[in-house]
């Protein structure tokens, strides 16, 4: 009986040692190491990527932005398009995609709708969208409803728009997409895209000079 219950103790004492040393190492040591190698190496994308403007965080490159008016360039659609969009703020809590097959009659009106609204908002004296110019980012949301990136067509069918709206030249405008304009990954992942927050900043800096 004592030996049975001395084994019990024993048993117990070494599961114990066992979850606090355990406990320490994955629980705190492990963590400690990963942020601190994280903050060191990869200090931007540890703390969520920020974009800061005049001295404030603005918002994170990896996170699009609704509201922005037509002064400035315009993300993709949110999840969701028309006036039935589900997101039209971004909101984190509403991240992921429609869901709709692209026979799906409200995904076609949306989209219809969507397509208009851009031919209409940057058709200025002198240029013309045409159907054909606008490219399926403009009219449709991403996968998760959150892209930050338009394509390089989206922003340049925006560029008339912007420069008569601001008093800025086509020439100044276009040299700013092409300046935000990043190709593949690595060369052969993706597309190019544009980041609309670092180019709208880089837009409202440009302004401010004159």
């Amino acid at each position: 009986m004592n030996n049975s219950v001395s084994n019990t103790g024993r048993l117990l004492w070494a599961g114990l040692r066992a979850l606090l040393v355990l406990t320490v190492l994955t629980g705190v040591i492990y963590p400690l190491a990963v942020t601190g190698v994280a903050q060191a190496l990869f200090n931007d994308k540890a703390n969520g990527s920020e974009i800061k403007a005049d001295g404030k965080v603005v918002g994170s490159s990896l996170i699009g932005q609704q509201g922005y008016s037509l002064d400035y360039f315009q993300p993709r659609p949110a999840n969701g398009l028309g006036v039935n969009s589900v997101n039209t703020q971004y909101k984190l809590i509403l991240s992921g995609a429609t869901n709709r097959s692209g026979d799906n009659a409200d995904l076609i009106k949306w989209v219809k709708e969507a397509k208009a609204k851009v031919i209409k908002d940057n058709s200025v004296p002198g240029y013309t969208v045409k159907p054909s110019d606008v490219p399926a980012d403009a009219v449709t949301s991403s996968g998760s409803g959150l892209d930050p990136d338009i394509s390089p067509q989206y922003a340049d069918i925006q560029v008339h728009r912007i420069a008569e709206r601001n008093g800025l030249t086509v020439a100044q405008v276009r040299k700013l997409v092409d300046d935000h304009t990043d190709g593949r990954t690595l060369g052969f992942i993706g597309e190019p895209r544009v980041n609309v927050l670092e180019l709208n900043i880089a837009l409202k800096g440009l302004v401010a000079k004159g």
